[in-house]
C-alpha cells in the first residue's frame, strides 16, 4: 500500500476519546442507603434542613450527575467512550461539595459523620461505575485526620472497582493537617498506593484555603487556584513519596499545563544548586536534604506524573514534547458549567488540529486507558462507531466558528461568533 493510502486510512479512523476529568455523585437522598446503619437518623435530621447551595444540582442538569443513562447517551454524543470520575455533589453531613477544602468540623462528632459520608459516596461510586462496566473508572475520597483508617478505605475501593485511583484532600496552611510534603506522616498512604497501582489525584480548587466572602472572596480564588495547585508538584517530590515508590503515580489535574515546563526548570535549578552550589544558601538549606533525593524534579515528572488536561489549547499542545506526550490526558470536565460539551468536537480542533494522529490519540484516551486500566480492544468497537474522525479533529478551528455560548468552556475562549 503506498504512503499516500496509508494517510488517508489514517485520516479515517476515530479516535478512542476517554475523558481524564469528569464529575459525579449521588442525589443528597440517594446516599442514604450507602450509609452504615448507626449514622442514618443524624442522615435524616441533616438531610432534612439542608439547602444544597448549587443551582446545578437542583435543576434540569443535576441528573447529569447520577443518572447513569442520561450521562452515556450525552458523553456518546460528544465521541467519548470512557470517563475518570472525580466527586461533584455534596456527601452526607458535608457543608458544600467535598472537591474543595472544608470549613473546619466544629467537633469530633462532625469529623466521624463526615467521613462516613465519604465512605457512602465510595460506596456509590463503585455501583456506578458498575453500571456503565468497563467504561468508568471511579476516585476513592478518603480524609486524612487518621492514616491507618484512610489506608483501609484505600485497599476497600481497590477490592471494589475503584481503579481510578485516590484524591488527596487539601492541606492548605490553617487546615490543621500536616502539608503534603511531610512524608513520615503520609508514608503509610502513599505505600499503599504504589502497593495497589491506586494513582494519586491532585485536582485543581482541592488546596486553596477556604474562600473569602464576595465580592473579592471569589475572585481571589479564581486567581489563585492554580498556583495552590501547582505547589503541590513540589511539595509531593519533598515528600519523598516519588523517590520511595518508583511505581507511585500522580495525577495533575484540571490546573493547566503550560506552566510545567517551566516549573521543572526552575525545581531544576535549585535542586542542583543545593546539591553542588557549596557556600550557598541554597546548599546551607537543602544539601541534607538532596542526599536522600537523588534525582531532578524533571526525572521524578517524566517517571511518574501525569496531567488531566481539561481546557488544553494549541498553545499549550505545542509544548507536548516538553511536558511529555505519554502524560498528557484530556479531559471534559462534564458535567460543570465550564465543560466542553456540547463543544466537545470544537475543543478537539482548537488543540489538535496539525498535531501528529498518533500523538492526538494518546492524548486523548491511551493515555488514560493504560495509567486507569481501561481495556482498550473493548471499548475500540464503540468508538470506531461515535469517537471522532481523525480528519474531523484536524480541521482548523477559526473565531467566530462556535456560538458566543461556547466561550464557557475556557478551552473556546476567544472563538465565540459576535452577537
Amino acid at each position: 500500500m503506498s504512503e499516500q493510502a496509508n494517510s488517508e486510512d489514517a485520516t479515517e479512523q476515530r479516535y478512542l476519546v476517554i475523558s481524564s476529568d469528569c464529575h459525579a455523585g449521588a442525589e443528597l437522598r440517594q446516599y442514604r442507603q450507602y450509609l452504615e446503619r448507626r449514622y442514618v437518623d443524624d442522615f435524616d435530621a441533616w438531610a432534612d434542613s439542608y439547602v444544597i447551595p448549587y443551582e446545578d444540582l437542583t435543576g434540569p442538569d443535576g441528573s447529569k450527575n447520577w443518572d447513569s443513562d442520561r450521562r452515556l447517551a450525552e458523553m456518546e454524543t460528544e465521541g467519548i467512550v470512557g470517563e475518570v470520575v472525580y466527586p461533584n455533589t455534596i456527601p452526607p453531613f458535608f457543608p458544600k461539595a467535598s472537591l474543595t477544602f472544608q470549613p473546619p468540623a466544629p467537633t469530633e462528632g462532625d469529623v466521624e459523620r463526615r467521613w462516613a459520608g465519604l465512605r457512602a459516596h465510595n460506596r456509590w461510586l463503585a455501583d456506578f461505575c458498575d453500571a456503565a462496566a468497563g467504561r468508568r473508572a471511579g476516585i476513592c475520597q478518603i480524609m486524612v485526620h487518621d492514616i491507618p483508617a484512610a489506608v483501609a478505605e484505600v485497599r476497600w475501593a481497590h477490592e471494589h472497582g475503584l481503579r481510578g485511583g485516590v484524591l488527596m484532600p487539601g492541606t492548605p496552611p490553617g487546615s490543621g493537617l500536616p502539608a503534603l510534603h511531610d512524608g513520615p506522616y503520609y508514608e503509610p498512604l502513599f505505600a499503599a498506593c504504589a502497593e495497589l497501582g491506586m494513582p494519586l489525584h491532585l485536582h485543581g480548587g482541592g488546596f486553596n484555603p477556604p474562600m473569602a466572602e464576595p465580592p473579592v472572596g471569589p475572585v481571589a480564588f479564581l486567581l489563585e487556584v492554580t498556583w495552590w495547585s501547582h505547589r503541590n508538584l513540589a511539595h509531593l517530590i519533598l515528600s519523598g513519596a516519588l523517590e520511595r515508590h518508583p511505581d507511585l503515580q500522580a495525577v495533575f489535574t484540571e490546573q493547566g499545563t503550560a506552566w510545567i515546563p517551566a516549573e521543572l526548570e526552575r525545581l531544576d535549578y535549585f535542586f542542583h544548586r543545593m546539591r553542588t552550589a557549596v557556600g550557598s544558601q541554597e546548599y546551607v538549606w537543602g544539601a541534607e536534604l538532596m542526599q536522600s533525593l537523588p534525582r531532578q524534579p524533571s526525572e521524578y515528572f517524566a517517571r511518574q506524573c501525569h496531567v488531566g488536561a481539561s481546557f488544553i489549547r494549541q498553545h499549550e499542545v505545542q509544548l507536548r514534547h516538553r511536558v511529555g506526550v505519554g502524560r498528557i490526558m484530556w479531559g471534559s470536565d462534564y458535567p460543570h458549567r465550564e465543560a466542553s460539551s456540547p463543544f466537545t468536537m470544537e475543543a478537539l480542533r482548537v488543540a489538535f488540529a496539525g498535531v501528529p494522529h498518533d500523538e492526538v490519540a494518546a492524548m486523548v484516551g491511551l493515555n488514560a486507558a493504560e495509567l486507569f486500566g481501561f481495556d482498550v480492544a473493548a471499548l475500540r468497537p464503540l468508538a470506531d462507531r461515535i469517537g471522532p474522525r481523525a480528519a474531523d479533529v484536524d480541521c482548523e478551528l477559526r473565531p467566530g466558528d462556535v456560538p458566543r455560548a461556547a466561550e464557557k468552556c475556557p478551552a473556546l475562549a476567544g472563538y465565540g461568533a459576535a452577537s
